[in-house]
């Protein structure tokens, strides 16, 4: 009784703050300075304030009725709890499972200032909305001549009389990290020489100049070069000659990377600039990522760079912003009220990165100044004109055409200064290249530079070069934004090249290392012990968001490679996890004791090739006790399933201390109806440290009252097939059924096809609605024309069609008190949907896996299509990199393979009243073709080139298994017609005034905006960031304790992002004292239902104590950083208090004491 008493003295506290806090806000709003009107009249614009206001004290009244309720609950829950209810799942007369009430209140309130962020409506609008582009633009392909995709430049003789036209020659090589050739065949074959060459050629004449961008090569080349050729390089660098332009370590895919990898090649390659040479990078380079995201430019921005360049974009924009001198511009987030992540875009007019397309319009012109293209060289030009030697006789003639081909490419520009890119893929590998182009360009420039009549100033130039004397001639600083350019936002998905040849396949290309990837990212979040090794990983992760990498478009056996240093790495990773893991668990820390040939820990699973899927590790019991360490990754505390293999259906699962912990007992089925023999699945409720380490403890019991079976029926649809049972689990099996049946536990009711196991519906408890949600998986063919879909092109044959198998599928229901799933078995696919029986994020969304074998196909794609009644039109939204969202419109008068778009992280659609995401586990393709439908590519299979350079088809297709949460969520608005503060707002719509917006409201604004709910972006982590189960491999093991290091819950809307041990001064094998921790505040919609979510943090306002945040660490500095640290942002200081904005992302260098 008690505890009763003091937990309703509790409970009546919080309610009392809850009421007061409600007075607080509404004597805030009655006082709002806003509020007071001039006189009695009423402006629009104040009318429109007034509405806001009502919609926010509406929101505010419901979000206190809900935090009433959910105290009354936990009140509840808690006496309930004290009185001693049953503390494990039990049924209930109507066969449902019940679990206990939780042990602790656990209610979310989100503070109303933090819900303001994502209204928008501040700043003002761009120049330039992508989509808006897209939807004026005619995508007509019109022959503009010898500029094919483009029109006619003309120009009057005198137009640079009085401002000279500046012309910077910028000489590059593009190398690929692996493509045709491994990374490492490439270095030894190519990159090495031309790295030698530069260093060479380029002190040959001081007015030289060259441009680098792939670390990962030139950090190679650097450890096999003497002192004295270092020295060159930095002389060279020294004097501008040479520029290191992005500094990455990779110049990243932009599509399929997450913003994690993309950030950590980005900290790799400037970390080894600084290191090394010294050198921080100030322009962007990316001429052949296969279309661009607005992530890359944020992250520029936030590396302290001022300017940057692009190439590969559709065709008609790029058209369409030549006619208007728009190709360069001020790229502005979507978000962004104040213009801060501004940053200068330079975006390349014609087809290719090529000599015969950036000297200017005519393709058969400049390819007569490539150079390495003169007569009796290996390569030529297509258009039959070669190239010739520059001579005395030949210069003015040659000098005048060029110059030609220079004054039309600057007039699709606003400035008299002129980029003009020199290279193509490894070229200046051989010695005679440089001197066939340096040379010849030598005497061309020194030709025009001399005859002032032709009012030309041409040079070599750095990137670098050319940025500067664009700032310098329209005069204002880098970083400023140049008087008369216009502001952009948006992205540049999906690209096309030519015609209707749309890079959409690359989204979905080997979909097996797209998986792959995200696993590794997973473990490479967190200091740990050896890092050499980790320092490894996060090079091989680097390397790894190549653009010919994770896009799945390098040959066969570079892909192999890539998978290879992919696995070494996760390996080694999984050892280092496990090594520190076994130090933090012991309570007696002297009993450390390392040995690698008996590690102390198992790991959860293993790989067995580069090309297998993991296999779990599986438990021997036996009558001693064997534990269990579980680490959550997450900085959030979880209620989670965690699932182990165990040897036997006699088992008990206590915690720590010895309590019993709720467990379900499977079968492990190694096909449709064979249950393997000896090996059971123990699904365990557990409550998970945030960032931390529980200690578990099976015992082999027969009697355990905690573990309770799952009960299994078989649907073979006539089919006859042998069924392997184990005795331990009941199945039940049915020859044929054609009833629909539901799946439910406290939040859902999940309803699925009897014939095909597939989902149909969802509905969400406490409504009487179903929500169709039907699911069906349709095959994409090729076309029969000479052009056909392959490893970067999309060219289906029309529509899709019904996927249809031979057979019908198995379909096996699986129900038990802490989930229940569904698994359907097809010819190619095997479909698993769980509903995990659990209280808050878990319980709230269904889990899906799709394990995806296509090997016999012919070309084929395989895709999954979810088909709602929500009334989404033909607008959806998609992530870009897992940091944002952008909305999409699906456009008629584009083919359909125009409208995929990659999905790294989730999909969504929505209407006034709900919101389905489809979260995913790895980058693939997403498109909605129709109202209310979301559809993604799961695999594809294809013979043949797409005549892009690869020369191979994809045909090393992997059993691959993709995994997605599909969530549903109401809108708090839906319900609420009825109410007093929305009749008031109606009564002012009705008198013309405006209102809000209707249908899929982000996108009727010139700002298009949106952002998934709290609960959305918990769930999206819970995906990607499983709990790691990591088996005591001792029988005997010293006494154990849970880890915690967290002293504080973190706000709701953080995100450690990485928290990155930093390479020692001098030795790149050795970690320095400091750590940089990136943190990101993320931004998100409130307008979403948030009821029963079961997260035990809330919002601060942006505001983050980290002095005291991790247990027995003392943060001995703080120091705010650029992203990549190169620069620091003020002075260190004293104060561990920090402050974000939503979106932003924030590096600080700590030492942690």
């Amino acid at each position: 009784m008690k505890l009763k008493k003091q937990v309703t003295v509790c409970g009546a506290a919080i309610f009392c703050v809850a009421v007061f806090s409600l007075y607080l806000m509404l004597d805030r709003v009655q006082h709002d300075p806003t509020r007071h009107q001039s006189g009695g009249n009423f402006p629009r614009s104040q009318i429109s304030v007034l509405q806001n206001r009502i919609e926010q004290l509406e929101q505010l009244l419901e979000e206190n009725h809900e935090i009433i309720s959910h105290i009354k609950d936990s009140v509840l829950e808690l006496t309930a709890h004290a009185e001693g209810q049953p503390a494990l799942p039990h049924h209930t007369p109507n066969g449902s499972w019940v679990l206990p009430p939780e042990s602790r209140p656990s209610f979310l309130s989100v503070s109303p200032q933090d819900c303001q962020f994502a209204l928008g409506g501040k700043g003002q609008s761009p120049d330039l909305q992508m989509l808006a582009v897209y939807s004026l633009l005619p995508f007509d392909n019109q022959d503009g001549g010898v500029w094919k995709q483009g029109f006619d430049i003309t120009y009057e003789p005198n137009e640079w009389d009085t401002d000279p036209l500046q012309v910077f020659v910028v000489p590059h090589s593009h190398n690929d990290p692996g493509w045709i050739k491994t990374f490492d065949k490439y270095y030894y074959d190519q990159t090495q020489h031309i790295l030698n060459s530069m260093v060479l050629k380029m002190q040959e004449d001081p007015r030289r100049r060259f441009i680098w961008s792939e670390i990962s090569f030139f950090s190679k080349w650097w450890d096999n070069i003497s002192a004295q050729k270092r020295a060159a390089v930095r002389r060279l660098i020294g004097n501008g000659q040479l520029e290191m332009v992005t500094g990455g370590w990779v110049m990243p895919d932009e599509a399929n990377s997450h913003y994690f990898a993309m950030i950590d090649q980005l900290i790799e390659g400037h970390q080894w600039l600084e290191k090394n040479i010294g050198v921080t990078p100030r322009s962007g380079w990316a001429v052949d990522p296969f279309g661009h995201s607005s992530t890359m430019p944020y992250l520029l921005k936030r590396s302290n760079l001022t300017g940057m360049l692009i190439q590969r974009v559709h065709y008609a924009i790029k058209k369409h912003f030549a006619a208007t001198q728009n190709l360069e511009f001020m790229w502005r987030q979507t978000w962004d009220p104040d213009a801060s992540t501004d940053i200068f875009c330079h975006m390349m007019p014609f087809y290719s990165y090529d000599v015969p397309h950036t000297c200017g319009p005519d393709p058969k012109i400049c390819c007569q100044f490539d150079f390495k293209r003169l007569p009796g060289g290996r390569i030529n030009c297509p258009w039959k004109v070669p190239p010739r030697a520059i001579t005395d006789a030949n210069v003015a003639e040659r000098a005048q055409l060029l110059l030609d081909q220079y004054r039309k490419k600057s007039k699709l520009y606003r400035s008299k200064v002129l980029l003009v890119p020199l290279g193509d893929d490894f070229r200046y590998d051989k010695p005679q290249e440089w001197d066939a182009q340096f040379l010849n360009y030598q005497r061309i420039f020194d030709f025009l530079n001399s005859r002032t009549n032709l009012h030309v100033q041409a040079q070599f130039g750095t990137l670098s070069d050319y940025f500067d004397a664009l700032y310098k001639k329209v005069g204002i600083v880098p970083g400023m934004k140049p008087p008369g350019f216009p502001v952009l936002s948006g992205d540049f998905f999906s690209y096309a090249d030519r015609e209707d040849h749309y890079w959409t396949g690359y989204y979905t290309s080997r979909p097996f290392y797209k998986s792959l990837d995200r696993v590794l990212e997973a473990h490479l979040r967190y200091p740990l012990s050896d890092y050499a090794l980790l320092s490894n990983a996060r090079r091989n992760l680097g390397l790894f968001q190549h653009h010919d990498a994770i896009t799945g478009t390098a040959k066969e056996a570079v892909a192999v490679d890539y998978g290879v240093r992919l696995l070494h790495s996760l390996t080694n990773l999984k050892h280092i996890i496990i090594n520190a893991a076994h130090y933090l668990v012991l309570g007696d820390k002297d009993a450390y004791r390392h040995d690698p040939s008996a590690p102390f820990l198992d790991t959860d699973d293993m790989r067995p090739s580069q090309d297998s899927l993991p296999e779990r590790t599986v438990v021997k019991l036996d009558t001693l006790p064997r534990f269990l360490v579980v680490f959550n990754p997450l900085e959030q505390e979880r209620l989670s399933i965690v699932l182990v293999l165990v040897d036997s259906p006699h088992v008990c699962v206590l915690s720590e201390e010895g309590q019993p912990l709720p467990s379900q007992l499977s079968a492990q089925w190694g096909s449709a109806t064979d249950m393997v023999p000896n090996v059971y699945q123990v699904s365990i409720l557990a409550r998970l440290p945030a960032l931390g380490l529980r200690v578990l403890q099976l015992h082999k019991s027969f009697n355990s009252h905690a573990t309770l079976k799952s009960s299994v029926r078989l649907y073979l649809h006539g089919r006859d097939l042998p069924v392997r049972k184990q005795e331990a689990v009941p199945v039940h099996v049915f020859p044929a059924t054609t009833d629909d049946f539901c799946l439910e536990n406290q939040h859902l009711q999940a309803c699925f096809s009897g014939h095909s196991g597939l989902l149909q519906s969802i509905r969400r408890a406490g409504e009487e609605r179903e929500q169709r949600v039907s699911s069906e998986f349709l095959v994409y063919g090729t076309r029969t024309s000479k052009d056909k879909s392959g490893a970067y092109l999309f060219l289906p044959d029309g529509e899709a069609k019904p996927y249809a198998p031979k057979d019908p599928p198995v379909v096996r229901v699986t129900e038990g008190p802490l989930f229940s799933e569904v698994a359907s078995y097809y010819q190619h696919i095997q479909t698993v949907v769980r509903l995990y029986n659990v209280p808050g994020v878990e319980g709230l969304s269904l889990d899906m896996s799709c394990l995806v074998d296509i090997r016999d196909h012919i070309n084929k794609e395989l895709a999954l299509r979810f088909s709602t009644d929500i009334e989404s039109d033909d607008t959806f939204f998609t992530d870009l990199n897992g940091f944002q969202i952008q909305p999409r419109r699906y456009q008629r008068k584009l083919p359909l393979q125009a409208n995929f778009y990659p999905m790294p992280t989730m999909a969504y659609i929505q209407d006034m009243q709900s919101r389905l995401t489809l979260h995913t586990a790895q980058a693939l393709g997403v498109s909605s073709l129709g109202s209310g439908q979301l559809e993604v590519i799961l695999d594809r299979r294809l013979m043949q080139d797409d005549n892009r350079g690869l020369g191979q088809g994809l045909k090393d297709n992997k059993r691959t298994c993709n995994r997605f949460r599909l969530l549903l969520e109401r809108r708090a608005t839906a319900n609420k017609s009825s109410s007093f503060f929305s009749k008031l707002a109606s009564v002012f719509k009705a008198l013309g005034f405006p209102g809000t917006r209707t249908g899929s409201p982000e996108v009727q604004d010139s700002r298009p905006i949106s952002f998934p709910s709290l609960l959305s972006h918990i769930t999206s982590m819970h995906l990607n960031a499983e709990a790691l189960v990591m088996p005591v491999a001792q029988e005997k093991p010293p006494a154990l304790r849970s880890f915690m290091p967290l002293s504080t819950t973190f706000p709701c809307d953080f995100h450690i992002l990485n928290l990155r041990m930093l390479q020692a001064e001098q030795d790149d094998s050795l970690p320095s004292a400091e750590a940089a921790l990136i943190l990101h505040r993320k931004g998100f919609d409130c307008s979403l239902e948030a009821k029963n979510l079961g997260f035990n943090c809330t919002t601060s306002q942006g505001k983050l104590a980290l002095g005291g945040l991790f247990q027995g660490l003392e943060l001995g500095s703080l120091q705010p950083t650029s992203l990549t640290l190169m620069y620091p942002l003020g002075t260190a200081s004293n104060s561990t208090n920090i402050h974000l904005d939503p979106m932003e992302i924030a590096t600080f260098r700590i030492r942690l004491g």
